[in-house]
């Protein structure tokens, strides 16, 4: 089982792009309830990257009981975006069920039955949106055909509402529940006599709708992966590797077995170096009856350890090297024009160099799993998992099993950010149950969690820009350099990714006649991975603090000079300028999600409407401007800022405009762009892990700071742009512009440029 991650591709047998294309399947299976409902799976017909296919089968489930009860399968994992609402949601809608008696249920992981469960990437909404649509439409196509049966008349003066089936012309009713008999042995429809709704009569569709759980989270009630307790159940914590890479030499268990409470020393065998995405870290676990004796246990254990080639390892030494390898020529990854030739032909050269650090995604909720492997071979687990599948193939392979003798149950999570999308805590879990011959918890520290992370890399780059006599930009050389997301599987990745490279760097969108954008090498020396928005962080605090800077240069307006250079409104397509690469689109072919400039220029006014813009710059207010686009979705944002009489800045307002396509649940919408803009300051100003010979510098919340409400941003105002344009994503989204709105704020603030994050506020 691997990954389905639409931005990562790697050339080993991880190939991230190739597993993520979904297929085209027939649409439509039909079957009864062994509790005497109506069942009704559908699989989903989903555009997959350049038009390639494979086997994809999800089944998600619509039944209607007896009693009236719509029963949706969520077959996503819940962290707080919504997702467990807003694709039954969908589903609700097109059938026209009573969206209060609805109940959802929360998929267990299996690609056989569900198809691609991995809730990452900005893609749950975009790739399920159609499906959801047609289950609900399926189903109310047949709910109408039994009661228009049943009344002698015609369908088409049939419609669904409120669980019910209505007849236009006379008062006839009946609720859903009673037609349950007749549609056990209905016939399946052809897809072509399957309509879909209109918008205009979509009635959760495009409204705020609260998250299913919302009750059960704020009374205390919600399963999250720690609150999994099972009958002889052990608590688990791991005395992990303190170096990527090192290995266990010998270890004394005797103070550890000593601590009352604790039953069992354990070493977990690692994968070494590079360590995998989905392999668990040498080390030495402690088992226990209870959390606390684990816990002492392990500050017991004496472990001799091997650390190996990465012990000597500096990020401060690491970005010192990767900042002078910027200044030479890199990897060419896109290519327009003669950068060279407009860089000497230009009256005005602006080049400067930025800086990002490691992040960690620091989620509330730290890893925590549940395994219990019995006495038959098979191993049941609970998981706060983003990726259930991925965990449920990567458990198999830990135990020497089939898949289909893991089953994987999905808790609610704390966070995810894409941290839980690697199995390696599961993986954990499965191992020493199987060693305790007993259900086991590992539990993770806030500790461990920053320690034993896969980390946003840290990055350096490079953009040199050139003016004309005439102030027109007529040159852009980008260059960047990180420790690739494929560093932690192969020793060979040491270039990113078409697909990092196409988060906010080879997808820049001006309007510019010479392009030039280049790639360095750098090696990967820990662990790293995707977090929110993954390579648009850094990227894109460089390219649009950069635009800023032009502009200022050009004697325009931010926004102004945003809306010049986007140039005409068109569909630009990148892969022309490829050199040696693929753009990959998130995922998606160009032509079905094009890089349209019109809709960028539209949020770009949007926001600047409802900021009032201009009005308050000439007012003297300070504000921050930047637009990006990243998975699919189009984002405008100013950041405003204040200081008061002792010289402390605020952050009062921020306003967001957004196009995502259809707005489907827009409670969540706002909510993500509110969350997204607090994530996004806390990685602006307050974020940073170290390495010092090879060891994470940073313990817990107060040297990794995530921010705290006085610094937080205070108003956010989340504009949706209504369209009927097919869907995007809005999880990641929110964090890109944000980050150079807030830099462009403080230059205005303090007349200092900043080049480097964190900075200071």
């Amino acid at each position: 089982m691997l990954p389905n991650i639409p931005f990562l591709k790697n050339k080993n047998r991880e190939d991230q792009s190739k597993v993520f294309v979904p297929s085209r399947r027939d649409f439509l299976k039909i079957g009864s309830l062994a509790t005497g409902g109506f069942l009704l799976g559908v699989n989903f017909q989903c555009s997959g990257p350049k038009g390639e296919t494979i086997t994809f089968a999800p089944n998600v489930y619509l039944s209607i009981n007896s009693d009236n009860e719509v029963t949706i399968i969520a077959h996503r994992s819940e962290m707080g975006t919504g997702i467990r609402t807003s694709l039954p949601q969908i589903v609700a809608d097109e059938l026209g069920a009573d969206w209060s008696t609805v109940k959802i249920v929360q998929a267990e992981g299996d690609e056989e039955k569900y198809g691609n469960q991995n809730t990452d990437g900005s893609f749950s909404v975009r790739m399920f949106y159609e499906p959801m649509r047609k289950a609900g439409a399926t189903g109310r196509h047949m709910l109408i055909s039994a009661a228009a049966a049943k009344w002698g008349v015609d369908a088409s003066e049939c419609d669904t509402e409120n669980g019910m089936v209505v007849h236009a012309g006379s008062s006839k009713k009946i609720q859903f529940g009673e037609l349950v008999e007749s549609l056990k042995d209905a016939p399946m429809p052809a897809e072509g006599d399957i309509k879909l709704r209109d918008a205009s009569s979509f009635k959760l569709i495009g409204t705020d709708v609260p998250i299913y759980d919302v009750k059960d989270i704020t009374r205390g009630k919600a399963v999250f992966g720690a609150d999994v307790d099972l009958p002889n159940m052990k608590i688990a914590v791991v005395k992990r590797t303190p170096v990527i890479g090192a290995k266990v030499i010998s270890y004394n268990d005797e103070k550890a077995l000593a601590v009352p409470g604790v039953v069992q020393v354990v070493k977990i065998e690692g994968s070494g170096f590079p360590p995998g995405l989905d392999k668990a870290l040498e080390g030495v676990a402690v088992i226990a009856e209870n959390t606390w004796a684990a816990i002492k246990g392990r500050e017991a254990l004496e472990v001799e350890w091997d650390l190996g080639e990465n012990q000597s390892y500096n990020s401060a030494q690491q970005l010192t090297e990767m900042v002078q390898s910027t200044t030479k020529n890199g990897k060419v990854r896109r290519e327009r024009g003669d950068f060279n030739s407009a860089s000497r032909a230009a009256s005005k050269v602006i080049e400067r160099t930025y800086e990002a650090p490691f992040y960690a995604h620091a989620t509330i909720e730290p890893p925590a799993a549940i395994a219990h492997v019995k006495e038959d071979g098979s191993c049941e687990v609970w998981a706060p998992t983003q990726h259930p599948q991925w965990a449920r193939g990567a458990v198999a392979g830990a135990l020497g099993i089939d898949v289909s003798q893991v089953k994987i149950n999905v808790t609610l999570l704390g966070g995810g950010f894409g941290r839980k999308s690697k199995p390696d805590f599961v993986v954990e879990a499965a191992t020493l149950s199987k060693a305790a011959k007993a259900p086991v918890r590992v539990q993770w520290t806030r500790e461990d969690d920053l320690h034993f992370d896969f980390f946003h890399s840290h990055s350096a780059q490079r953009i040199k820009a050139s003016l004309d006599s005439s102030g027109n930009l007529t040159g852009w050389n980008h260059h960047t350099v990180f420790p690739a997301i494929g560093s932690t599987s192969s020793k060979e990745e040491l270039h990113p990714s078409d697909g990092e490279m196409g988060l906010g760097c080879v997808d820049f969108p001006f309007d510019v006649p010479n392009i030039r954008i280049e790639s360095h090498e750098s090696t990967g020396n820990t662990r790293v991975g995707w977090l929110r928005s993954v390579s648009n962080i850094h990227h894109a605090f460089a390219m649009h603090s950069m635009m800023d800077e032009i502009a200022e240069a050009r004697g325009k307006d931010p926004i102004e000079n945003a809306l010049e250079l986007l140039g005409e409104d068109r569909d630009i397509t990148f892969q022309s300028e490829m050199v040696g690469g693929d753009y990959g689109n998130y995922g998606e072919k160009i032509e079905d999600f094009p890089w349209n400039t019109g809709r960028m220029k539209n949020v770009i006014r949007e926001v600047a409407s409802k900021s009032n813009w201009t009005a308050n710059k000439e007012a003297g207010k300070i504000m921050g401007f930047a637009a990006h686009k990243s998975f699919l979705t189009y984002v405008a944002c100013v950041v405003v800022l204040e200081k008061d009489s002792t010289g402390k800045i605020s952050i009062p307002e921020v306003f967001y405009a957004v196009d995502c396509g259809v707005a489907v649940n827009t409670d969540r919408i706002r909510s993500q762009f509110e969350g997204g803009s607090q994530f996004a300051t806390s990685l602006a100003t307050t974020s940073a892990i170290t390495f010092e010979n090879g060891q994470v510098q940073q313990n817990n919340f107060d040297t990794y700071q995530i921010i705290r409400m006085p610094a937080s941003p205070k108003k956010i105002h989340v504009n949706i742009i209504e369209s009927q344009i097919k869907p995007t994503g809005v999880g990641e989204p929110p964090v890109p512009p944000f980050i150079p709105a807030l830099a462009n704020a403080m230059y205005r603030m303090n007349g200092e440029r900043i080049y480097k994050l964190p900075f200071k506020v």
